[in-house]
């Protein structure tokens, strides 16, 4: 039998003095360079830097609402069309290549609480604080006509939000109660209720097309089932929830914008505590979307600010702001999975990059190696420190920096509040509770 051993003459490598000269062995493939490491950190905290450099993430302004912006929808089918409503009730289709606004009409009287598309994007429907629920033609009328919905309803309940099924022609509304619609009928095909005042946001699940939840006003998050004649479960927050979004890839997940400033994950299959916290915010969180991928989001926020999160992260890896941008009201991330779309109360849609450093436009096949060459050394070397600080360093408003501070003063008063809590009480009497187990009250089934 033969056995393979590593021997090493001590010879070779030890010397009695310092001054003996011997030989070091060393491996002379080019590949294996006795410096390459310290070659490749040294361009990666290059590449991190310029990184930093080129984020320059605002890309255009759309200008002429004369109110604040409520709502925003994509075109399921073309990137460079964009729908959005004002609180005057105003409609306005947005060229975005050409940065004008192509169609504008006055659809609802008061604030327009919804926008949504049908799966072929040849039509969009609309709703009110009005009661109405309108449909409207996604082509522009020829010259002298006319600007005319192609079917009004009248609900006969209040109205704050609409979602479309992905591939039917339903689609769903929430107020007083959750209702179903088909878009030949006039009146809803089933309605939901569980006991709520008010629902407030209403969401189709992409993938299992027939699943949809709600966002009431007593904190609670509803789930219901087209198929069934009753609501699914319910479960209940500390802090009221302001929209939801469902991950367009994993149909069991989804995430919730809450007004205690922070964003919870879900997992449908297990209500009883969020699977992940997303924190960062120092407001209300008012809006959330998921990127086509379903590995990111972004959310949208009363501290003034754009948050974009990985969806298994904590905290957001990057923020946007300026500084005539005031309360967000509505947040998208477009289809191409390129760009972000924001609606605000300053009456502004912005455009922003979902990459801040991100080139636009053709890349040449030398750039696009050099580019992909930087992400795989930010990646290998993004837990060291100096690499991790310039990644993360950001600047933000004075009263977002003042109030993270007390934020996280109030945190740390709070965990040292238990922590002698439990230090000065019977073993056992106190439990450690986990963050993620602290917000919400209650599951019904």
């Amino acid at each position: 039998m033969k056995v393979k051993v590593l021997s090493r003459n001590p010879e070779e490598y030890l010397r009695e003095t310092k001054y003996d000269i011997h030989k070091v062995p060393r491996n002379y493939d080019p590949e294996l360079h006795p410096f390459e490491a310290a070659r490749e950190y040294t361009r990666a905290l290059n590449a991190v830097k310029l990184e930093r450099v080129f984020a320059k993430p605002f890309v255009c302004n759309l200008d002429g609402h004369r109110d604040s912006v409520s709502c925003i929808s994509k075109h399921p089918k073309q990137l460079s069309i964009l729908t959005s409503g004002a609180y005057d009730g105003e409609i306005r289709i947005w060229d975005i290549p050409q940065q004008c606004c192509t169609r504008n009409f006055v659809a609802h009287e008061g604030i327009v609480r919804g926008i949504s598309y049908n799966p072929r994007g040849e039509h969009f429907i609309s709703l009110g604080d009005d009661k109405m629920i309108k449909t409207w033609s996604a082509l522009k009328p020829q010259f002298g006509e006319e600007e005319l919905p192609i079917n009004t309803v009248i609900s006969k309940t209040v109205l704050y939000g609409i979602s479309h099924h992905r591939r039917d022609s339903t689609f769903a509304t929430c107020g007083e109660v959750c209702q179903i619609w088909n878009e030949t009928q006039n009146e809803p095909i089933k309605t939901f209720q569980w006991g709520v005042d008010s629902l407030h946001d209403i969401a189709f699940n992409p993938v299992e097309t027939s699943l949809l939840a709600c966002c009431a006003s007593d904190r609670s998050i509803i789930l219901y089932d087209m198929r069934d004649k009753s609501p699914l479960r319910k479960v209940v927050m500390k802090l009221r929830v302001n929209k939801l979004c469902w991950n367009p890839m994993e149909a069991y997940i989804f995430t919730t914008a809450s007004e205690d400033f922070n964003l919870y994950s879900f997992d449908t299959r297990k209500l009883k505590h969020p699977i992940n916290i997303h924190q960062d915010h120092v407001g209300a969180v008012t809006f959330v979307d998921y990127a086509p991928t379903g590995k990111e989001f972004v959310t949208g926020s009363y501290d003034k600010t754009i948050r974009i999160f990985e969806v298994d992260k904590g905290h957001s890896r990057d923020i946007y702001h300026t500084k005539r941008m005031q309360r967000l009201t509505c947040v998208q991330w477009t289809l191409d999975n390129k760009y972000i779309i924001s609606g605000s109360d300053e009456m502004n849609i912005r455009i922003w990059k979902a990459r801040a450093s991100e080139k636009l436009g053709p890349l040449k096949p030398r750039e696009r190696a050099a580019l992909h060459y930087s992400e795989a050394l930010k990646e290998k070397y993004a837990s060291h420190p100096q690499v991790r600080r310039i990644k993360r360093h950001r600047q933000v408003p004075k009263h977002v920096f003042n109030a993270q501070n007390e934020l996280r003063t109030i945190r740390q008063k709070n965990k040292r509040k238990e922590a002698n809590i439990r230090n000065h009480s019977k073993p056992g009497s106190v439990p450690l509770v986990p963050e993620r187990r602290k917000h919400t009250i209650q599951e019904h089934q």
